[in-house]
């Protein structure tokens, strides 16, 4: 396939080697417009705001992944096979799984378990294990830890294909260590596998399914700025 793809209209060239990727597309705008500087808008196709711009001196790109495994692999296959993006870093919200963790707490996903079958695609003879790069995620703990003042936990994520679930089976997870559940990890994580990159998953607790507490939609499109700031410094 050759760009631009069914669903980005950016030329060659016009994505930097690390994209940080939210699920909204007005937190990409968001992103873009408060951190970035020159920022470019470089896609729009059905809605999915994407921009480059650069950060310290450094290019770095912006653009979001939509909701749910499926769209999350559209979107980073797109970026990796036919973009040469080398890094792909998730910015994302979660749900926690355990009381110790709070609303605007950071987990970084070291692996992803999964419900989704995303992963019988690549006809492996046994469990794949999605796990994150290791070299994205000890440079996203270093800066956590020079930031000093963010609330942050390593470990496993789980990547659900259901928001609604009907059987609460995401509170199964719990008794194996699970920190929290989001949609999209565990397959940018296969993705990068597959292509021979790198990929991280950064969240910030948005609601808590032990406590009840929760955040508002607009909390989460615009405040949740520990996770972008982290990610930008890895870029």
């Amino acid at each position: 396939m050759s760009i631009p793809t069914p669903h980005i209209a950016a030329k060659e060239g016009e994505f930097a080697k690390t994209v940080l990727m939210p699920g909204d597309p007005l937190r990409a705008k968001f992103i873009a417009e408060t951190f970035l500087e020159d920022a470019v808008l470089v896609n729009q196709v059905r809605g999915i705001n994407g921009y480059t711009g650069t950060y310290k001196g450094k290019k770095v790109s912006v653009m979001a992944s939509g909701m749910g495994m499926p769209s999350i692999g559209i979107y980073s296959y797109e970026l990796f096979n036919m973009y040469n993006v080398d890094n792909i870093i998730r910015i994302g919200t979660a749900g926690a799984l355990h009381a110790n963790l709070h609303v605007r707490d950071v987990v970084f996903g070291m692996g992803a378990c999964t419900n989704s079958s995303f992963a019988k695609q690549f006809e492996l003879p046994g469990t794949f294990a999605p796990i994150a790069s290791y070299e994205l995620l000890q440079k996203g703990i270093d800066v956590a830890k020079s930031m000093g003042n963010i609330n942050y936990r390593v470990g496993n994520l789980l990547s659900s294909d259901t928001f609604y679930d009907d059987s609460m089976g995401g509170m199964k997870w719990q008794k194996m260590g699970v920190m929290a559940v989001e949609m999209e990890a565990a397959a940018l994580y296969m993705n990068a596998a597959r292509a021979g990159k790198n990929a991280l998953a950064i969240c910030t607790i948005s609601d808590s399914l032990v406590t009840g507490e929760c955040s508002s939609s607009e909390e989460r499109q615009s405040s949740f700025n520990d996770m972008v700031k982290i990610a930008l410094e890895i870029a």
